[in-house]
């Protein structure tokens, strides 16, 4: 089993908030868990428990609990509307359920600020915030073992919610421990005012995490993934770039994290993941003792069907007919019959389409089998729910991100470098190799959708490299036209959900909505 223990004990003691609408107060948590730290500092590692499973799980009582009153427990958490709004906006996934706004996800069309599925992410950065300003709060009145050590994995959590704050929203309200017990509405900050903050907080605690940590908690390559990918979309974010920064961080990652290659592509969406050298920081899932339909149950089985698959193959026990891929997914590896690329190799073609041309119809595009939930090295038998931990941070990606810098002209790297990572990675799928006359930044783009696409990065890549909105660049079903138009540059970021903006007057709707 792996290192989730604690976790239930974490969930008991945090326990949920009446509502996030507000986002203006730190909740109200119960004055039990001071006196228990107090009692029993030990039991602060239960209790950082339930903040990492902010990121994966729904409620302080199982799957079908929420934290936050009237967001479904289902459709809600944090990680399945990370793929939400990061894959089913972008290219390479479509979704056909449409049920109440996922249509307008998945055709790039009609976003408006009631779409509840903004909703959800909104309000999970802004219930794991607080919580975590909570715990910070209270540590400056209890005194535990490793306590700067805490609190700096606390703060990263923090910054973690807050750079999804960044990137889908661009702006919101910046709340830390000294507005708990606040009871005016915040003002609000800008996307720049949000960055500067997660910038000097991951800054601030690199020093502090330790270089290795226990399974699934924060050390400093995890830190310090977080800074590359900040900076490494600090054009977009602040206007200004910072592809030198990103390059030192994506480096020390790759230089001091201790990480390897994994040997095995498919090893790192498989029920055992967790025994993989490549992973940085997962998002944990258990089929036993941390389910939930919002984590990777979500993209294992959302992505298999009873109609077309065996899904016990995949070690599913419910099939939901839900994501399928396109051709702007499996397409960049060319013909999938002959390609030697093992990851052309993840998607189920029998009895579908390679065009999609409705995108409502499971059988039409190829469902992805990239992620599953069976073991890698040994048997298991299908649950219900999945035990694949998330990748969120891995290495190849650390590896891509020096590649895109180098080619962007950042200094402190070498081309000789970017294109050996780049060809460690297609070595490792059986992929021809490249030189440098192929790695420009069409090349690097390509390559990260081949190898990152269903892990959350692909909305925020398309837009990094301005292929996101407009004409430029089509796919199937963007602008809810099947081969494609333009879009607004409005659509680079997300409408504030409505809810928020009448709760907090200091808000305002981003343009275009």
């Amino acid at each position: 089993m792996k290192n989730i223990k604690l976790l239930s004990i974490g969930i008991l003691l945090l326990g949920g908030i009446a509502c996030t609408d507000d986002l203006n107060t730190a909740p109200v948590y119960q004055s039990s868990l001071e006196q228990l730290l107090q009692q029993d500092p030990n039991a602060i590692v239960g209790v950082m428990s339930k903040l990492y499973g902010s990121f994966a799980l729904s409620g302080t009582n199982g799957p079908s609990s929420s934290d936050i009153n009237g967001d479904d427990a289902g459709e809600s958490p944090f990680l399945r509307n990370i793929i939400n709004l990061e894959e089913f906006t972008a290219d390479g996934m479509k979704n056909r359920w449409g049920d109440d706004g996922l249509d307008q996800l998945t055709t790039t069309s009609n976003w408006d600020e009631n779409n509840k599925f903004f909703r959800y992410l909104y309000n999970r950065v802004y219930y794991t915030v607080p919580q975590c300003n909570n715990l910070i709060g209270i540590l400056e009145r209890v005194d535990v073992e490793n306590e700067e050590q805490i609190l700096g994995e606390i703060r990263f959590l923090r910054s973690l919610a807050y750079f999804y704050m960044i990137d889908c929203f661009g702006k919101g309200v910046l709340l830390t421990e000294a507005n708990n017990g606040q009871t005016t509405p915040a003002p609000q900050a800008s996307r720049l005012e949000l960055f500067n903050f997660v910038e000097s907080e991951l800054l601030d605690i690199e020093s502090v995490l330790p270089a290795t940590n226990g399974y699934g908690r924060a050390n400093k390559s995890v830190a310090r993934m977080l800074l590359a990918k900040l900076y490494l979309n600090a054009e977009v974010y602040s206007g200004t770039a910072r592809y030198n920064d990103a390059l030192t961080y994506a480096k020390k990652v790759i230089d001091e994290g201790g990480y390897s290659l994994d040997p095995n592509f498919v090893h790192m969406f498989s029920g055992d993941n967790n025994t993989s050298p490549e992973i940085i920081y997962p998002l944990i899932a258990d089929a036993l003792v941390s389910q939930s339909w919002g984590n990777t149950t979500y993209i294992v089985n959302g992505s298999v069907s009873t109609e077309t698959m065996n899904i016990t193959s995949y070690g599913c026990t419910e099939g939901w007919s839900g994501h399928r891929a396109t051709k702007a997914w499996y397409g960049l590896f060319g013909n999938l019959g002959t390609s030697t690329d093992v990851r052309a190799s993840l998607f189920w073609t029998t009895g579908h389409t390679y065009e999609m041309g409705d995108y409502k119809q499971w059988t039409n595009g190829y469902p992805s089998i990239k992620f599953r939930n069976t073991n890698y090295s040994t048997s298991a038998v299908p649950t219900q729910f999945s035990s694949t931990d998330f990748p969120l941070f891995r290495l190849a990606d650390a590896y891509l991100m020096y590649a895109e810098c180098v080619v962007r002209g950042a200094t402190g790297g070498s081309m000789t470098q970017a294109v050996d990572y780049v060809n460690q990675i297609r070595a490792r799928a059986n992929a021809s190799t490249i030189t440098a006359g192929d790695l420009d930044l069409n090349f690097i783009l390509d390559e990260r959708g081949r190898e990152l696409t269903m892990e959350g990065h692909r909305r925020t890549d398309l837009i990094r490299f301005g292929k996101f909105t407009g004409g430029s660049y089509l796919w199937p079903w963007k602008g809810n036209v099947q081969n494609g138009t333009a879009i607004p540059s409005t659509y680079n970021v997300f409408p504030i959900p409505v809810k928020a903006l009448e709760a907090n007057p200091n808000l305002t709707q981003n343009p275009g909505y």
